[in-house]
């Protein structure tokens, strides 16, 4: 990507005027995408971007330049902008001697999307819009969407640290939307991972298809859903994303520090049920959140942060941790060369426990089954959050009945962990997209089948 010398040079640079430490951020990304909508292609597109982002730190201050002038002299520049930004003055040279690190890949690529022909992308949401219709003939409208990435980094810090990652990830997307005489109703599906087109060597994208399908089809007969606290099942992998929002993000050391975290000061208390054991994992192979390094340089790692109900670790970014005289848990990144990292979480989710899902319905004489999430947001200080239902139904003497109209599932992180009573063996995983303080980055969720009493979390439904 970039000639190792030259980042010898402009860590020096950077450290000249004064600088406590050095880090310079390379990346090359590429990046393609297919959109069909009502079965013609609305959108292809490709592009590609390179720059590079340097940070300069002198005690609590952080200067940072980026730039897409990856010359000797666009570095220098950006180098000496950061410096100054950190703090002025000074002078002298500093040589930093760079000792190549290794960390490995989670998953081996074997087909690179950028070798694979436009055409083959076209045929995938072609095949998905035929299979999402051949459904029903209550669908009306079919979207599907393809990206795929590949994101190259380079990161070399004034400790000596060089570490490169070769990131490649492929999605896919289907959203089908039913007509009936309840109005307009919509299903969405989605495959991925942190591979390459080999995706589709196993991911069937006509059953891709057919989910999304049957769920709009499925809530045309929807009821409205119940209101106030009911126990709720959440359906394996479904609920992942609420973990993430709800519990992950206060465990982040910045928020922590920030006292914006309702977990601040709680390492070795019980925060949860039992039952709970939650990690946050880079190294899962094929995840959406895996990687090799962080944007940071530091191995991915599997970071234990609530063991059997007690809280453990929070998550760590280089910085951070330098601070507290610490390592960091791998989990520094930024959406691109453009940004400063921070904690983030890559693949966060709870293990499985021992009990069949099956058996876990039937122990529940009245409450919701949930089986797919929308979006949602949460206080990570108080740990408050509210999420949409997007599938979910009716359980009634411990059999999933109707379909429920779409309604919020409102609660507390904390007070959630500590009302889960069952957990099943069925663990899945989702992707998703994170976002925070204006940056997105890519994660994975998961969990096993699991219940929820219904003193820990409250349905807004409109049924009486």
């Amino acid at each position: 990507m970039i000639d190792e010398g030259l980042v010898q040079q402009t860590l020096g640079a950077a450290l000249r005027t004064g600088g406590e430490f050095a880090e310079v951020f390379v990346e090359d990304r590429r990046s393609s995408s297919v959109r069909l909508d009502d079965g013609r292609i609305e959108e292809l597109t490709s592009g590609r971007e390179r720059g590079a982002g340097i940070r300069v730190v002198v005690g609590e201050t952080t200067g940072f330049a980026h730039t897409a002038d990856l010359s000797e002299a666009g570095l220098r520049a950006a180098a000496e902008a950061a410096a100054a930004a950190a703090r002025g003055g000074g002078g002298g040279t500093r040589t930093v001697p760079l000792e190549r690190r290794g960390a490995p890949a989670p998953h081996l690529v074997t087909v690179l999307p950028e070798t694979v022909p436009k055409a083959a992308k076209v045929e995938l949401l072609n095949r998905a819009d035929e299979a999402a219709r051949a459904a029903g003939g209550a669908i009306r409208q079919v979207m599907a969407g393809y990206v795929d990435g590949r994101r190259r980094i380079l990161v070399a810090n004034s400790d000596g640290l060089l570490a490169s990652d070769d990131q490649v990830r492929t999605r896919l997307a289907v959203t089908a939307v039913a007509a009936g005489d309840t109005g307009m109703q919509t299903g969405y599906d989605t495959v991925a991972g942190t591979v390459g087109f080999e995706l589709f060597d196993t991911a069937d994208v006509e059953e891709v298809a057919r989910r999304a399908a049957q769920r709009a089809i499925t809530k045309l007969r929807a009821r409205p859903a119940p209101s106030g606290q009911v126990p709720v099942v959440i359906k394996s992998g479904s609920g992942g994303m609420m973990f993430h929002e709800a519990c992950g993000h206060g465990l982040e050391a910045d928020l922590v520090a920030k006292s914006a975290s309702i977990y601040r000061g709680q390492v070795g208390e019980r925060v949860a049920s039992p039952l709970v054991t939650l990690v946050d994992d880079g190294t899962v192979a094929r995840e959406w959140g895996s990687l090799a390094i962080d944007d940071e340089g530091r191995p991915a790692a599997r970071n234990v942060l609530i063991e059997d109900g007690v809280l453990t670790d929070y998550m760590w970014d280089f910085l951070r941790a330098r601070k507290e005289g610490r390592a960091s848990s791998g989990n520094g990144r930024r959406q691109s060369y453009k940004h400063l990292p921070m904690v983030r979480m890559t693949n966060t989710y709870l293990l499985d426990g021992d009990g069949d899902p099956d058996d876990i319905v039937a122990d529940t004489p009245y409450g919701v089954y949930l089986a797919q999430l929308g979006g949602g947001q949460v206080n990570t200080a108080t740990g408050d959050f509210v999420f949409g239902m997007t599938e979910a139904y009716l359980i009634e003497d411990g059999e999933i009945t109707d379909p429920l109209r779409d309604a919020n599932l409102i609660g507390n992180g904390p007070e959630v962990l500590r009302a889960i009573d069952a957990v099943a063996g069925d663990f899945a995983m989702i992707p998703g997209t994170c976002g925070k303080d204006g940056q997105s980055v890519p994660v994975g969720c998961g969990q096993p089948t699991l219940r929820v009493t219904g003193s820990g979390i409250t349905i807004g439904g409109t049924a009486a």
